[in-house]
């Protein structure tokens, strides 16, 4: 996983690369390639121009930058709240988030976007349901959530059509699947299940 200041030092080591010996070029082609490393933001953010339209290196905001590695920025209203309060807040914020988008893969949701308060609200409650629903469950079990849809996931229906009939058949469970039914109390399928049977010609 690449890290902010992964991506800042490479980011430097390319700036370097482009505007080495840029000091004997004519103005015309320096004016030519700050354009050019303008139209690159991740760039841009560490050049800066002298007076004498020479390309630098932006050191100060650099700098400034590696200070900030390993920290986290959050703003609160709430002017009585203490560092630790508004830090846990914003944790539970991003699990709130993280459960409801969770459920909405295993539901098959689409995307929806909000503006009307009571639908904003509405959706704030099913973040807070899907976040109860998955700590219910890790509490249960005693196993995480991921480790929890890793193995349930892998559980499947086929529907298939016979001689006697249609019928449904569940893939052969794992004991760790067993396990996990059976402490959150969920009746264990049925490995097959005949919906249907074929209907048989008969004369008038």
């Amino acid at each position: 996983m690449w890290s902010r200041r992964s991506i800042r030092e490479q980011l430097v080591a390319q700036l370097t690369t482009l505007i080495e010996d840029t000091d004997s070029l004519s103005e015309f082609k320096r004016g030519e390639l700050r354009g050019k490393i303008a139209g690159r933001p991740g760039l841009n953010r560490y050049l800066r121009t002298t007076p004498a339209g020479k390309l630098r290196l932006d050191t100060a905001k650099i700098k400034a930058e590696e200070n900030l590695d390993g920290k986290y920025l959050l703003q609160c209203s709430d002017p009585d709240l203490s560092a630790e309060d508004i830090a846990l807040g914003y944790k539970q914020l991003l699990e709130v988030e993280r459960g409801w988008r969770d459920m909405k893969q295993i539901i098959d949701l689409r995307p929806v976007y909000h503006r009307l308060e009571e639908r904003i609200r509405a959706h704030v409650v099913l973040c807070w349901l899907a976040l109860l629903l998955i700590r219910i469950t890790e509490t249960t079990t005693g196993a995480t959530w991921t480790t929890v849809r890793r193995e349930l996931d892998r559980l499947h229906l086929g529907t298939f059509t016979g001689p006697t009939g249609l019928f449904r058949q569940v893939t052969t469970r794992t004991k760790p699947q067993t396990d996990l039914l059976a402490k959150l109390a969920i009746p264990t399928p049925k490995q097959r299940t005949l919906t249907s049977l074929t209907s048989t010609n008969t004369s008038a």
